[in-house]
């Protein structure tokens, strides 16, 4: 059997002044971020009250908005490489690896920041957050949570023409069809070891969302808002995509439906709780300004096992995708 790889030749760059608009309008997003960053790096305080957290400790917020800086800047890298000649040469692993961090990244925000507006409208949440510690002025989280979706949006539909041409023999047909050769053995283990793992930060941000205080820390009890309620959910539900997609890719419990639902849901899924579970512990491990502002250990820990699951079901869809590739 001759096997037939992708050269340059066979992948032209297609025509098409959509791509070029949705390339320029992702760049254009990030620019609100960028530049506000780039104020705070520089000493400015502008979207930052008096009181702030982020007026602690200054050499550390510099690191972190330089760091946060370069991740944004990656989605310009990204939408061009997503439409020009160059980014048809790039190896799979080397636009896999950051495209499954942005869409991990910026998906919860996505789905998170609309429905925690339908809640504030619904529940009074802009009142509960006037009367917190101030963090950032309010306007700042429209700004850059807006351009945060709207980079979703225009990257990930970059990204979908792109794979759609370059890749899609490998999510054709249904769960029934695929061979057992294609599956292999990590999917199956990655996946069961990420469904046993995944009880424990599942149970505990569902506890959270209902109310439970258990394992919190005391500022975060106290900060609590409808805003609180909605992320929690919305992290359970992510735990519950990713699982149940690697399982369904491992054991074909859903014969008749089509192989992109489930590799979807493992590859969107385990992005936002791998990349968020990261995110989350980071801060948590960081230095607080005050001794009550510092994340519990049993917040740490279900960061750390929510990251550890996000990463057993990325693992086990890569092992899957490199078989059905070949």
């Amino acid at each position: 059997m001759t096997r037939t790889p992708l050269a340059p030749a066979a992948f032209p760059v297609p025509a098409g002044r959509a791509r070029t608009v949705l390339c320029a309008v992702a760049i254009a997003s990030c620019v609100p971020y960028l530049g506000l960053k780039t104020a705070w790096i520089a000493g400015s305080r502008t979207g930052i009250p008096d009181g702030s957290a982020l007026l602690d400790n200054r050499a550390l917020m510099a690191v972190a908005n330089s760091i946060t800086v370069l991740m944004d800047g990656a989605v310009i890298v990204l939408a061009l490489l997503l439409v020009q000649a160059w980014g048809r040469r790039v190896p799979a692993w080397l636009l896999a690896a950051p495209m499954w961090t942005a869409g991990g990244l910026l998906l919860p925000i996505m789905v998170g920041f609309p429905v925690q507006l339908l809640a504030g409208a619904f529940t009074g949440a802009e009142a509960e957050r006037s009367t917190s510690e101030p963090f950032l002025d309010e306007w700042v989280f429209g700004v850059v949570y807006s351009g945060f979706i709207v980079q979703g949006l225009t990257l990930g539909t970059l990204f979908v023409l792109y794979a759609r041409e370059r890749w899609n023999h490998v999510w054709r047909g249904r769960v029934w069809d695929l061979p057992t050769a294609a599956i292999g053995g990590t999917l199956k283990v990655t996946a069961v070891a990420a469904a046993v793992l995944a009880l424990f930060p599942a149970t505990m941000r569902l506890l959270w969302a209902c109310g439970a205080t258990t394992g919190l820390s005391e500022a975060r009890i106290e900060e609590r808002t409808a805003d609180f309620y909605v992320l929690e959910g919305i992290s359970v539900l992510f735990v519950v995509i990713a699982v149940a997609g690697a399982l369904m890719l491992a054991f074909r419990r859903v014969p008749a439906l089509p192989l992109k639902a489930p590799l979807a849901m493992a590859w969107l899924g385990s992005g936002a709780v791998g990349c968020w579970g990261i995110w989350l512990l980071i801060a948590a491990v960081l230095p607080a300004g005050e001794e009550g502002g510092r994340a519990s250990g049993l917040m740490a820990l279900t960061y750390a096992v929510g990251m550890i699951v996000g990463l057993l079901v990325a693992t086990g869809t890569a092992s899957f995708l490199r078989r059905r590739g070949a």
